[in-house]
Parts: structure tokens; C-alpha cells; sequence
């Protein structure tokens, strides 16, 4: 995500494109700064949080979309605030960068429609990492197309893979990657997933209450499965 982020501001990925050409000549139009930004993450779990913290540690001002808002005494130092996703809207238009960790569930499905997208401020980035359901697909190639946006990184597409015909392919302002972002690129990725499983085992094994339990409700894991995690009973 933050390389993403950066690539676009900097413009390091048109550049590229210029260097496959040969050419030698600078693009006319400013760059954006990572810091004094306002970064919106809409979905503020593990991977949100952890972008959040990075963002803030570049200097920037992260606002944080939740199911549910979080009290200002409760919300994350690297955090202006967390609101609830009826707050979105009222966010969308102050944001610099919109970070977009969602799951794919019914709720997320056409979150950011063609009139969300409108909303975010000219000249606005968008990162999508989390599923390409939530975003219109069409409708942010019209808007990057129209200048609206300055520009998108987008690990996940709707439909998935992109048909190679999409005009979004083509479009200088966005640079796509196929779904990659979650998978072991990263050798302590699989480390870390041995060491999650392993230390459930042992929970398993002890009749404990397991970790990262997935609400039946959300479907995925979230506060809704705080005080309903069940114990488990390895005899059985």
C-alpha cells in the first residue's frame, strides 16, 4: 500500500512508462507529499491499522472508517478519529488519499459507487486492496479518465482478473497488480501464519478460547464475536 501510495504521488509509475520509451523529459504537473496529507483508511482492521500507523508516521493525518465510530478516548494514537461508516460521506470530500481494506461481504459490495467516488476531493488517490467488489469499476476509469482523480492503485479489480479489453488497463492514472499483496512474496508471511496456527493448537489443545474468531455476522473477524467465542473441547 505504501508503495502504491508514493509511486503515485511521485509519479514513479508514468515515469516508468517514460523509460520503457526512451524518453528523457519531466512530467508537467506538481507531486503530492505523503506528509501534511489528510489519509482516509475505510476499514480499519489489521492491514488498515497497520497502513494507518505507517501513513501517520509519514506525517500524515489519518481518519479512520469503522462499522461503529470509536469514542475519542478509546480511538489510536495515529488516528484523528475513527467514525462510523454513516460518517463517509461528510469524510470523503477532505481526503487526500482514500485507503480502501474492506472484506467482501454484502455490506461492502458497491460501497463506492459511481456517486462516492464523485464525492472524493479533485485530484484525490484511491487504494484498493481489500476486494474489487466495493468499488465500481466503470466508474472510477470515467472518473480517473476525467481528471476527477489524480490517480489509483488497486491490488483487487471488479470483475477479477480484468478482461483485457477494460479500459482501465490503459489508463496512465492507475497502476494494477494481480492480487498479489496477500500472498508469500514476503518469506515471513508464511512465518507468521505457521506461528498463528500454531499458538490456536495449543488453545485447541488446552480447551481454550481460539484466536481471530470469524463472526457469523460480518463475516470476518470483528467485535461482533467479543463475548460469543466459544471454547473448545478437543475430546469431542
Amino acid at each position: 500500500m505504501l508503495g502504491l501510495w508514493l509511486g503515485l504521488c511521485k509519479d514513479l509509475f508514468l515515469y516508468r512508462d517514460r523509460q520503457n520509451r526512451c524518453r528523457w523529459d519531466a512530467i508537467d504537473r506538481p507531486v503530492r507529499s505523503a506528509a501534511g496529507s489528510r489519509v482516509l483508511v475505510v476499514g480499519l482492521g489489521d492491514i488498515g491499522s497497520s497502513f494507518a500507523r505507517r501513513a501517520h508516521d509519514l506525517g500524515a493525518q489519518v481518519v479512520g472508517v469503522r462499522r461503529r465510530a470509536v469514542p475519542a478516548e478509546a480511538c489510536p494514537p495515529y488516528c484523528l478519529r475513527v467514525v462510523g461508516r454513516n460518517a463517509l460521506d461528510e469524510e470523503l470530500p477532505a481526503a487526500d488519499l482514500v485507503a480502501l481494506c474492506l472484506p467482501g461481504t454484502p455490506d461492502t459490495a458497491g460501497l463506492f459507487d459511481a456517486a462516492r467516488l464523485e464525492r472524493m476531493k479533485q485530484g484525490a488517490i484511491l487504494l484498493n486492496v481489500g476486494r474489487g467488489s466495493a468499488v465500481d469499476t466503470d466508474a472510477l476509469t470515467r472518473l480517473l479518465h476525467e481528471g476527477h482523480l489524480f490517480g489509483a492503485g488497486l491490488d483487487v479489480t471488479d470483475p477479477e482478473p480484468l478482461p483485457p479489453d477494460h479500459p482501465l488497463w490503459r489508463e496512465p492514472g492507475a497502476i494494477l497488480t494481480p492480487h498479489i499483496s496477500g500472498r508469500f512474496s514476503l518469506p515471513r508471511t508464511l512465518d507468521n501464519i505457521v506461528a498463528i496456527f500454531a499458538r490456536n493448537l495449543g488453545h485447541y489443545m488446552r480447551g481454550e478460547v481460539l484466536d481471530n474468531q470469524v463472526s457469523r455476522t460480518t463475516r470476518y473477524v470483528s467485535a461482533d464475536t467479543a463475548g460469543q467465542r466459544l471454547r473448545c473441547e478437543p475430546d469431542r
